[in-house]
Formats: structure tokens, C-alpha cells, sequence
């Protein structure tokens, strides 16, 4: 009988495991990501934090929404982006922390962004994940919602819905759900 994985290999991956100081080697996904982190330009408006020094594949993002012509100008939002083993061939998961009031993101959190679903590909990055993120905030999609009242109320009536906007961030309610003060 002819043994493939005998005890050769069993050595040399005693071997390598010494050499690694017995740490569990990088996903594909994790040497991807350690790359795009350490080649990442933040815009100004954006900062990331890791909760864990140890996990590069689970961080937040706080972007303040910087361009005076955006509805949400002045508030700051948090994002917490869970990147699979898969990366970079499924897309990572976005969830908003803080709860807002805008068609794309709904009242649990969900983010609703082409690029997060059936747009993403491989060549795309965690950049262009905040890219679009930040671009939510200029160009609301309501025709693509998560919020369908919101999305409704932007396509039939864009003044009450501006209202709405600005009510919920001054820490209103709107359709009965009470916002947080994020100016």
C-alpha cells in the first residue's frame, strides 16, 4: 500500500509549524486584506478602528458625512464590516451601527449597496466598499431601497422627505421610530 500523507508529511508539518511559532497560517482572504489595508487611503472623512488587535477581518468604519450638499451633512456614522474567509470572492458584510433615516439602509442596519451583493467582483476592494458607502450619501438610490417608506416618500415627495431627514437628525421620530441627536 502506498501511503501519500505518511509519516514524512506529518514531519513536515511539525517543521513548519516551528517555523511559524506554532500560529495558524493566513487565509488567502486575510494576506488579501492585510495587503489592501496597508495600501489604504482613507479620505478625511473616514477613520477605521479594529476591536480586536488580533482580527484584521472584523473592523469599523466612523465616516462623518463631509459634503455640505448631502441631507446627512455633519453626522457621523458607525459601520462594522465582517470580511469571510471567502475574500476577496464574496463581497464582506456591512452593517450601520447607528440608525438612520435614508432609503438604502434599513432600521436594523442592512446596507443596501450594488457592490455588496451581485455587482461585487474579486478585483473590487474594501476601498471601494467605503467609496460607495460615502457615495450613499450624496446619491441616495430609491429606486434599489431597504427603507421602502423612506424611498416611497423620496420618489412622490422630496420635501417631506428632506423633513424627515433633518427631523431625524435633530433625534426626532419619523413613522414613529425615534432617531438618535446626530446634530
Amino acid at each position: 500500500m502506498i501511503k501519500i500523507f505518511g509519516p514524512k508529511a506529518s514531519k513536515r508539518d511539525e517543521e513548519e509549524k516551528k517555523e511559524e511559532g506554532g500560529a495558524r497560517r493566513r487565509t488567502a482572504g486575510e494576506i488579501r486584506l492585510q495587503k489592501e489595508l496597508g495600501e489604504l487611503d482613507l479620505p478625511r472623512n473616514v477613520r477605521i478602528t479594529f476591536p480586536n488587535d488580533n482580527d484584521i477581518m472584523n473592523f469599523n468604519i466612523d465616516l462623518t458625512v463631509d459634503d455640505n450638499t448631502s441631507l446627512w451633512y455633519g453626522a457621523s456614522y458607525n459601520f462594522t464590516f465582517t470580511v469571510p474567509i471567502a475574500y476577496p470572492h464574496e463581497p464582506p458584510r456591512v452593517h450601520c451601527n447607528t440608525k438612520i433615516y435614508h432609503p438604502n439602509i434599513d432600521l436594523r442596519g442592512n446596507v443596501c449597496l450594488n457592490i455588496l451583493r451581485g455587482d461585487w467582483k474579486p478585483v473590487l476592494c474594501i476601498s471601494a466598499v467605503i467609496l460607495g458607502l460615502n457615495f450613499l450619501f450624496l446619491e441616495p438610490n430609491p429606486n434599489d431601497p431597504l427603507n421602502q417608506t423612506a424611498a416611497e416618500l423620496m420618489r412622490n415627495s422630496i420635501e417631506r422627505f428632506n423633513d424627515n431627514v433633518r427631523r431625524s437628525l435633530r433625534g426626532g421620530a419619523v413613522d414613529g421610530e425615534q432617531y438618535p441627536r446626530l446634530l
